[in-house]
């Protein structure tokens, strides 16, 4: 008795995927890196995507399309956090500073590279203990990426300094935060962000 073989995997290039998904090509090879988009690289160098894992990152972007877009004037905050009371906090006490800042709520790496994906926010609060892709490899992946390692990153952390340091610690450029956060003092940071971004 036979048994139907299934269809040969379909595989596209990096820019296909790209203009399939509306974003650039370095948001495809982010991706990739973070390992949203599965590849493999042939001989000569070049990734090549199979179209079954472009086709459910579309899907997956369909279904996220209550996701905001980034605003095109203002300060653009993208908070990510998986704790969702924790998440909750944030939206209640942060809608009620009415600051000039437009703030993306998400509660997984996944979404926050989506976000990134269609326009790269002016400063990432992120939590660092995570389900999957933590905090530490969404930071690792910005700050390796020329187009991104300027983006100003904030951390609100439940791990000790020396917890931080065993797994290889952050960016000397990066603000640590401990929880239970004091949003009297984030509040202060992005104020100080806001006077700084007026003077520029």
């Amino acid at each position: 008795m036979n048994t139907p073989s299934s269809p040969p995997e379909v595989y596209c290039t990096t820019r296909q995927a790209a203009e399939m998904l509306h974003v650039s090509l370095r948001t495809v090879q982010l991706w990739v890196e973070s390992g949203v988009l599965s590849a493999w690289k042939t001989d000569g160098g070049h990734r090549r995507l199979p179209l079954s894992s472009v086709q459910e990152l579309i899907h997956e972007r369909m279904g996220k399309s209550a996701i905001p877009m980034p605003a095109k004037d203002g300060f653009n905050i993208l908070v990510l956090e998986d704790d969702e009371d924790t998440l909750k906090l944030y939206k209640m006490t942060m809608d009620a500073w009415q600051l000039p800042i437009h703030v993306t709520f998400v509660s997984s790496v996944f979404e926050a590279l989506i976000v990134i994906g269609r326009g790269a926010p002016d400063l990432l609060v992120t939590d660092l203990k995570m389900g999957g892709v933590d905090g530490f490899e969404i930071i690792k992946l910005l700050r390796n990426d020329e187009a991104l390692k300027s983006l100003g990153i904030v951390v609100a952390t439940g791990l000790d300094p020396e917890e931080i340091a065993e797994r290889g610690g952050l960016p000397s450029d990066i603000t640590v935060f401990t929880k239970p956060l004091s949003f009297e003092q984030l509040q202060g940071y992005i104020k100080a962000c806001l006077t700084h971004r007026h003077h520029r």
